[in-house]
């Protein structure tokens, strides 16, 4: 008799032997856009304040699926070699076709369980892991095999499920369940009897109306509402259970890669004597305290964790700035011009002496001898605050 976790992930590999996931249409061109998680330079630069010092890094996608994510780490990071691995034959079938199309040829892939990292060779600069560990029967076992796998200074950027803003999701896995009764594990009929219900219960119902408003767009497709609603196995986390994973891990916590939503400014701003008591709570409290005042909005946990030492740079004196040398952020749609999208798909408009000097940015990338921030303000008129306020953007990275 199998034990129940060998159980779990043979259930696991065969929904997304059924229904391979993501279902993102295979294309003959680089994807568009960007995600900036998945590029080395903006992600290094997130989390220590300065360009890494090398770009030919190997990069491991964890848990990749049909390659969504894998083809993006190849073709957003040119000089890196990267390894996809996934428990799902299928999903892999399908990856490695989607990389062939696109002409992403910088990568291999393993059919290997997170828990069998160990299998590969050699350490990784940054992993990726979306969407993957809260399906294992034992993510402290998965996040421990991947952190074995990471280089000293690497990154490892994570994606986990919350608990409070799945609540709705949570009692629909529920009631699917009870209705299939023995037929539990056939997805196909798990997503007939999901579908019929949220076809029977009235209009105001909550389970409906969370559906609509959230997740019904992605939904009308079979893979992602069985991704979501029929799913063998699912731990959902919340920041005490989050960081006891994230302790476990051996490794540094480095930040939520959707910083903005962790400010407590956007929810009790406009009290400050409310935000002076917070000022006496630890990190940790403060995350707890958002996701309790904000369920709906906390559905997911995304954040980088580091192997030490990983060094993080102090641009704060004025001759330090000015020595240093400056590149435009490689996560940009629109460029060049006075209006566009930045790393972080937010609307930025620029002054003509900004723009300008961005554009010397760009050209520090392939200058034989680029030019230092003073360098650069010498030839043109602007002053030390606006660069500091295109660093604080992320519209810059920075090297000595």
């Amino acid at each position: 008799m199998p034990d129940n976790s060998t159980a779990i992930s043979s259930a696991v590999q065969r929904l997304y032997d059924t229904y391979p996931f993501p279902p993102e249409p295979l294309l003959d061109n680089p994807p568009p856009g960007y995600n900036w998680r998945w590029n080395w330079l903006a992600a290094y630069n997130f989390c220590t304040g300065q360009k890494p010092a090398r770009q030919d890094v190997r990069i491991l996608d964890a848990g990749c699926g049909t390659g969504v994510g894998t083809e993006y780490l190849v073709h957003l990071n040119p000089q890196a070699q990267v390894t996809g691995i996934d428990l799902s034959a299928e999903a892999l079938a399908v990856a490695r076709e989607r990389c062939r199309r696109s002409g992403a040829n910088r990568v291999e892939f393993h059919h290997l369980s997170l828990y069998d990292a160990a299998q590969l060779p050699g350490e990784f600069e940054l992993i990726n892991s979306v969407g993957v560990l809260h399906h294992l029967p034992d993510p402290i076992r998965g996040i421990q095999s991947l952190a074995a796998k990471l280089a000293p200074g690497g990154l490892m950027h994570i994606f986990v499920y919350a608990e409070l803003g799945r609540w709705e999701i949570q009692l629909m896995q529920k009631a699917i369940a009870l209705l299939q009764g023995s037929q539990q594990g056939d997805y196909r009929d798990g997503v007939k009897v999901g579908r019929q219900i949220f076809a029977a219960l009235p209009e105001n119902n909550r389970l409906v109306k969370r559906e609509k408003e959230r997740w019904s767009l992605e939904n009308h497709r079979d893979e992602c509402f069985a991704d979501m609603y029929v799913h063998p196995q699912e731990i959902d986390y919340n920041i005490e259970t989050l960081f006891q994973l994230i302790d476990a891990s051996g490794l540094e916590f480095v930040g939520f890669s959707n910083p903005q939503i962790w400010q407590i400014g956007r929810l009790l701003g406009k009290n400050p004597e409310l935000i002076e008591r917070t000022k006496g709570l630890s990190d940790r409290e403060l995350y707890r305290l958002i996701e309790i005042l904000d369920p709906d909005n906390i559905t997911h946990y995304e954040f980088f964790l580091a192997r030490p030492p990983l060094s993080k740079a102090d641009w704060s004196g004025d001759e330090t700035l000015l020595a240093a040398i400056p590149h435009r952020h490689p996560c940009m749609e629109g460029w060049p011009s006075l209006c566009l999208f930045n790393y972080d798909y937010q609307i930025v408009n620029l002054s003509a002496d900004e723009l300008e000097f961005l554009q010397r940015c760009d050209s520090n990338s392939s200058a034989e001898s680029p030019k230092t921030v003073a360098e650069i303000l010498v030839e043109m008129k602007l002053d030390l605050w606006t660069v500091r306020s295109l660093l604080k953007q992320q519209l810059i990275l920075l090297s000595s």
